[in-house]
């Protein structure tokens, strides 16, 4: 609102159904960061089932494929939590500038291998591990980045914009990569990839200087703060420890990220599908693939159908009642055996799980100080990257002991209870607004 100007209330928002596109069109700075991501993330879904794919042709081996997996989560969680201290250090768009040109690098590197013939394993390990690095130092970064674009009205449909990136890049990325393997070769994939990247560079190269605390807040000193005066490797380091304290001084924002553990490590069935499609459904891996589209396809839908998010101010109580649904609909997923009706289901998570993110994103961007953003952005990726992969584990081992039905239904009655008992703690949760935010 413009200083001076208040003469009576702010008229009430617009009734919206689709998305808000409200911050590409005010934003100039934020416009071109969410083309430059979009663009970029296709590739890289893109690159990652090339890889996939690479790994098997020279070994034939699912377990060598699954290593893929395991060589990138580790670089996540260990960088993850380093490179949100980092950005909390020096200049966020120098950082997100150097770590965007390294995953260029990597893909025109894994280009020019591929146009050799240099086929070893080891190598893509090796470059998918320095990936998954490049990414843990950009991502946080980037994030930290918008509340600094946008005002906080904003937040809500700049998130759900971001839904969009994510969701359309792991459903088109993926598609794209199987036929331009298919067709041309790794080596294409791998160079479309990388022109790709030429979109995020520019974006990060056009915005401004991006300094931690720099925002006229005030919270880039203090104890933990970790400010821009911070520069030497000693004080970089305490600084995830004080991410951390600091985190444990906020109740709000705790349960952002212990909600969001509820869904996808109780309740998060995709290791079981292959197990499903064929003994439920009498399918193969086309219906196994269908399964696991579906959570996507619903995630889609409900970012396109986002525009509502910005009238809700009760985050909180959104964020609980999106995680519940989750878990409900993963349970009656498990109940069913019919196809389409489960394949419903699980969009309806899908969308669930979108409603979750949004809201979860904005609170951890609107209730931290500017100088703490990176290292908050840094755990949100250690809880992304590996909760879903601890869920994949507790499933596949529940189903394997008891049943896949046992899993999916109890997974997701788990999940539903553990959410209950959780804002039963923390009521003050359900309370928390959006126009007065407070971690």
């Amino acid at each position: 609102m413009p200083a001076g100007g208040g003469s009576g209330a702010a008229p009430p928002p617009k009734r919206r159904i689709l998305a808000d596109l409200t911050p590409l069109r005010t934003s100039a700075d934020y416009r071109r960061l969410w083309v430059g991501n979009t663009v970029s993330w296709v590739g890289q879904a893109m690159t990652a089932l090339a890889v996939s794919l690479q790994v098997y042709d020279i070994t034939g081996s699912s377990f060598s494929v699954g290593l893929v997996g395991l060589f990138s989560l580790v670089p996540l969680v260990v960088f993850g939590l380093y490179g949100g201290a980092i950005a909390d250090t020096v200049d966020r768009r120098k950082l997100g500038l150097y770590s965007a040109a390294g995953l260029c690098a990597l893909s025109f590197v894994l280009a020019a291998a591929a146009f050799v013939d240099f086929h070893h394993v080891w190598f893509l390990y090796g470059v998918v591990a320095l990936q998954a690095t490049c990414g843990a130092l950009n991502s946080p970064a980037r994030t930290a980045m918008v509340p600094r674009l946008l005002p906080p009205e904003q937040l809500p449909a700049a998130n759900a914009l971001n839904s969009l990136t994510t969701t359309s890049g792991t459903t088109v990325g993926p598609m794209l990569g199987g036929v331009i393997v298919g067709l041309w070769g790794y080596q294409a994939a791998y160079a479309i990839d990388a022109v790709t990247f030429t979109a995020a560079l520019y974006a990060m190269w056009r915005l401004p200087s991006m300094l931690p605390g720099d925002d006229g807040t005030g919270t880039g000193t203090g104890s933990g703060g970790g400010g821009v005066a911070a520069g030497g490797g000693k004080r970089r380091r305490a600084s995830v420890v004080d991410g951390l304290r600091f985190l444990a001084t906020r109740p709000n924002l705790r349960m952002t990220f212990f909600t969001d553990m509820c869904a996808m490590v109780l309740a998060h069935p995709r290791a079981l599908f292959p197990a499903v499609a064929v003994v439920w459904y009498g399918g193969d891996a086309k219906t196994a693939g269908l399964l696991a589209a579906a959570p996507a396809v619903g995630a889609l839908l409900g970012g396109v159908f986002s525009g509502w998010l910005g009238r809700v101010h009760h985050h909180g109580l959104a964020i609980a009642l999106s995680v519940a649904g989750w878990g409900t609909a993963v349970a009656v997923f498990g109940l069913t055996r019919d196809l389409w009706l489960g394949v419903v289901f699980l969009a309806l998570a899908g969308a669930a799980d979108t409603v979750s993110m949004v809201f979860r994103s904005t609170m951890l961007q609107a209730a931290t100080p500017d100088a703490m953003r990176g290292r908050l952005q840094g755990v949100f990726i250690v809880v992304v990257a590996g909760g879903p992969r601890l869920g994949d584990f507790l499933a596949g081992t529940v189903g394997d002991l008891a049943s896949p039905r046992v899993a999916i239904v109890g997974g997701g009655a788990a999940c539903v209870v553990a959410v209950g008992l959780l804002v039963l703690r923390w009521r003050a949760f359900l309370r928390y607004d959006a126009r007065d935010p407070r971690a």
